[in-house]
């Protein structure tokens, strides 16, 4: 074999070794962000089933089917777990409460009505998801944490939510009612309901939910929705 032959083997192999190099950091952080998802979601198991003081990080291990060893790796403590689980379930909520914003269209109207409505779409308004939606928003007086995601996810809601009344008020002359007092009947509304199918699953009915926030909108903005029959 060739001196030429050497080096030409060599630099192939010095490619193979960088490739390899290159790509295992993405393999490891891929690896890692699924893990953490997981933990995660065994978290929202556990707390559903549980509730947020009695779920320990040897039952998330369990729910996970992992050793206590792995969750302590990637979160170090029980409250960093917890809070990027509520971090986790915020941003979901945001994702989707975004995506049906752009998909609504340009008129107010319709975009308001999008967001109600998909405030009873089953996927958001799930029992386990309820569950950890009410037991983090009962500990948000003591922690500030949760506190700050919660404040940040309201504020984003509410700021959307009052927009779109106030432009909807201009646009039909109402004079009966202002943008904040609005936002704030719907987002009580939406909060009612959420928790009516929390405690009483059976008797919730999402179809009279529906019919109840229409004949609100209806009532406020007469010129731009009708009362559900």
């Amino acid at each position: 074999m060739s001196i030429h032959s050497d080096y030409a083997i060599i630099a192939l192999l010095m490619a193979t070794v960088a490739t390899a190099k290159t790509r295992r950091p993405g393999r490891r952080t891929a690896s890692r962000e699924a893990r953490r998802r997981q933990l995660v979601d065994a978290t929202m198991k556990c707390i559903a089933r549980k509730g947020l003081g009695q779920t320990s990080i040897g039952d998330v291990a369990r729910e996970a089917g992992l050793s206590q060893g792995i969750v302590n790796l990637h979160f170090e403590s029980k409250d960093n777990l917890l809070t990027e689980t509520l971090r986790t379930l915020a941003n979901e909520y945001r994702e989707q409460f975004d995506k049906t914003l752009d998909k609504a269209g340009p008129r107010p109207a319709d975009a308001l009505q999008a967001l109600m409505a998909m405030d009873l779409k089953p996927k958001l308004i799930d029992r386990r998801k309820l569950a950890i939606w009410f037991a983090f928003w009962g500990e948000v007086k003591s922690r500030p944490t949760y506190r700050k995601i919660c404040d940040e996810h309201d504020r984003y809601y509410d700021s959307v939510v009052e927009g779109l009344c106030a432009e909807i008020i201009e646009d039909g002359g109402y004079t009966n009612i202002t943008p904040a007092a609005a936002a704030e009947a719907l987002t009580c509304m939406s909060n009612g309901l959420w928790l009516s199918c929390l405690i009483s699953p059976k008797d919730f009915d999402r179809d009279v939910a529906w019919s109840a926030i229409m004949s609100y909108l209806a009532n406020v903005f007469p010129k731009h929705y009708e009362t559900t029959t």
